[in-house]
């Protein structure tokens, strides 16, 4: 039978709501740094748009005569402005927008990261588990004081005084009101749980996940 991990569920006022049985396989797994860093720079490199371009110096505008005689001068030879040393002239090497940076990432690959970076923050500390998030109206006041509860119960000073986005907040499916409470509050970043990747993860110290019982329920399925 597959070990399970215990932690504690929180409600929105920092209250203690329960625990939560965690699967070993999402939460347990061991950390994979060569993997982990194959993924997150493949979802990177997929993120290129690949538009940079330079003109080569068959490209550029003018240098079709001759600057001046080859000898004669006391000046260096020269064939054409065109030249990468000259001011205007072509780029060497320079990047081509037929050039094509998406990698393939299988599915697998994917889920074994996440699972190896959730399990990690898990160690750490640094995922925090809601029952629910519900705001009777929009409004940032509101959101804030969630936060400041929460932070207050965890330990968790990031989640109620940041001034850079510090934590991740996984909702489990759409959530206007809590959406556009927490917008505006520069510690947090949402994003919806079955977007949850590996890149995300890491780029935030803390994760909040709201709805447990499911969220773990999806995130299982995945693996």
């Amino acid at each position: 039978m597959e070990a399970k991990i215990q932690k504690k569920i929180y409600d929105q006022k920092g209250a203690e709501a329960g625990s939560i049985d965690l699967p070993a396989k999402v939460f347990g797994a061991k950390w994979r740094a060569d993997l982990v860093h194959q993924v997150v720079e493949g979802m990177r490199s997929n993120k290129r748009a690949g538009t940079a371009d330079t003109k080569g110096r068959g490209e550029v505008r003018g240098g079709g005569k001759k600057p001046w005689k080859q000898k004669g001068t006391g000046r260096a030879r020269h064939g054409s402005s065109r030249s990468p040393i000259w001011v205007g002239g072509g780029v060497t090497h320079g990047p081509l927008a037929e050039k094509n940076y998406k990698r393939k990432i299988s599915k697998k690959m994917r889920a074994q990261a996440l699972f190896s970076v959730l399990s990690k923050k898990l160690k750490d500390e640094e995922i925090i588990f809601v029952d629910t998030l519900v705001i009777a109206k929009i409004n940032t006041k509101a959101g804030a004081e969630v936060m400041q509860n929460l932070a207050k119960a965890t330990g968790a000073k990031p989640l109620a005084n940041s001034k850079k986005p510090r934590v991740l907040v996984a909702l489990f499916d759409r959530n206007e009101k809590i959406e556009k409470s927490f917008r505006n509050l520069p510690q947090l970043e949402i994003v919806f749980l079955k977007n949850l990747n590996p890149l995300d993860v890491l780029n935030y110290q803390y994760l909040l996940i709201e709805n447990p019982t499911e969220s773990i329920k999806f995130l299982e399925s995945r693996g």
